[in-house]
């Protein structure tokens, strides 16, 4: 259990985390390859930031991309996916993670904790999840969740008909699992970013506990 000054993480906690971060990485670059073969916006992601085949190859064979390959990536990814994030989903609810460390989450503290952000007056609290990084952690469960529905859309459209039909048709959920992924990346941008800035919530997320600095030697606590 975290508390202030001291950030802890049981390793059903790390092991979701690193294979939902592993799965998220293989997802986003066979997706780009994919979205390449078929754009949605006029625009295509960079070949190199993509994954499904040799580079090379792909830009010699301008009808295949390597989407082939692609897809046997991304059914790997959401297979590794979907158990990672159901691990994280039984954890964060049978342990009381998600009530203890993601709630309470009120309007009035998100705006407080968002303008002192903007502000650079936010501190970080080891142990402590401010009102931003809750809203950002429920924001990213609930792009995963969207994710994962629109992908069983696209991949059986016939036989989830009706979740196809929620978001808009087959080109509607491609264009909300595009989006979703969106916020995905976005969310990593953000998450990389802090723990760049708060190093000590790797080593946590690594080896299940980080507490303060050490005081130096000789000096009074």
């Amino acid at each position: 259990m975290s508390q202030k000054g001291v950030q802890t993480h049981a390793w059903p906690l790390r092991l979701a985390h690193w294979t939902m971060a592993i799965a998220v990485l293989v997802m986003i670059g066979s997706g780009w390859r994919i979205y390449n073969a078929e754009p949605i916006l006029p625009f295509r992601f960079p070949l190199f930031a993509t994954l499904g085949g040799d580079v090379e190859a792909a830009l010699a064979r301008h009808g295949d991309p390597g989407v082939a390959s692609a897809i046997a990536w991304h059914f790997a990814g959401m297979w590794l996916l979907g158990a990672a994030f159901g691990l994280f989903l039984l954890y964060g609810l049978l342990s009381g993670h998600f009530r203890r460390d993601y709630l309470p989450l009120t309007p009035r503290a998100f705006v407080r904790d968002f303008t002192d952000a903007l502000c650079f007056r936010l501190e970080h609290r080891l142990g402590v999840y401010n009102a931003v990084q809750k809203a950002f952690y429920w924001g990213v469960l609930l792009a995963l969740v969207v994710v994962i529905l629109s992908g069983i859309a696209i991949w059986k459209p016939v036989q989830t008909y009706p979740l196809e039909t929620l978001f808009g048709g087959f080109q509607g959920a491609r264009t909300v699992h595009f989006l979703a992924m969106t916020a995905i990346v976005g969310f990593l941008a953000v998450h990389l970013a802090l723990v760049a800035l708060v190093p000590r919530t790797l080593v946590s997320m690594i080896t299940g506990r980080s507490g303060p600095s050490p005081e130096p030697e000789g000096e009074a606590p």
